[in-house]
């Protein structure tokens, strides 16, 4: 896996960013999946694909992704893109549980046991992706904390994610209008790491 570093940029360019790693891959037919990591400056709103934006206010701007799910608030996060060759007979949950098994493995080196949350299928209102648990996703006892959603095009995963390192409650409520409760950070379960420390040992797992 060839690791492509870490960058602090816009919404507009991060996902920009993530389309040109998967256009790079499939132009090229890349065998070597590809791995970055980046954050947001400013706090950036994105919506999945064909997420309506209806429940947003008219103050609020976002970008959009080229995967799917409900809208993230991206802000005091680590976030994750992966793009790899898409592999024979292999189902997207599958495909989900390779790549979000690098960040559980990761994990395990700093003594955090993290799972997979729960595999049903969902109808609801919530407009927040993280009050959302499915098989794709990733939780530390019970409470999400990894959120990540894909894209498949010419043979090619693209795959990307919000690691939550902390959050702002009344922010989150009052931009989505719902009951935040159900999620966990890394600030929460490792208050003694700094950002900076966790995102070089992240760098340094990956780089390995």
């Amino acid at each position: 896996m060839r690791y492509l570093g870490y960058s602090i940029n816009c919404g507009e360019k991060n996902m920009l960013h993530d389309a040109e790693m998967l256009k790079d891959a499939i132009n090229n037919k890349l065998e070597e999946p590809l791995f970055r990591l980046y954050g947001w400056h400013p706090a950036c709103i994105s919506l999945g694909k064909n997420q309506k934006d209806d429940f947003l206010g008219e103050r609020l701007s976002y970008v959009r992704r080229l995967t799917g799910g409900r809208a993230l608030f991206h802000d005091d996060e680590v976030t994750y893109c992966y793009v790899g060759k898409e592999q024979k007979n292999e189902s997207v949950i599958d495909s989900y549980k390779k790549v979000s098994g690098i960040l559980i493995d990761f994990f395990k080196t700093l003594g955090i046991e993290l799972e997979y949350g729960n595999n049903k299928k969902v109808s609801t209102n919530y407009d927040y992706c993280m009050l959302l648990s499915t098989g794709a996703d990733i939780c530390y006892k019970g409470k999400k904390i990894i959120g990540s959603a894909q894209c498949r095009k010419n043979g090619y995963i693209m795959q990307h994610g919000s690691i939550l390192f902390s959050y702002d409650k009344s922010v989150l409520e009052a931009i989505f209008r719902e009951k935040v409760e159900g999620i966990t950070t890394v600030n929460e379960i490792l208050p003694d790491i700094t950002k900076e420390d966790f995102v070089k040992k992240l760098e340094e797992f990956i780089a390995s």
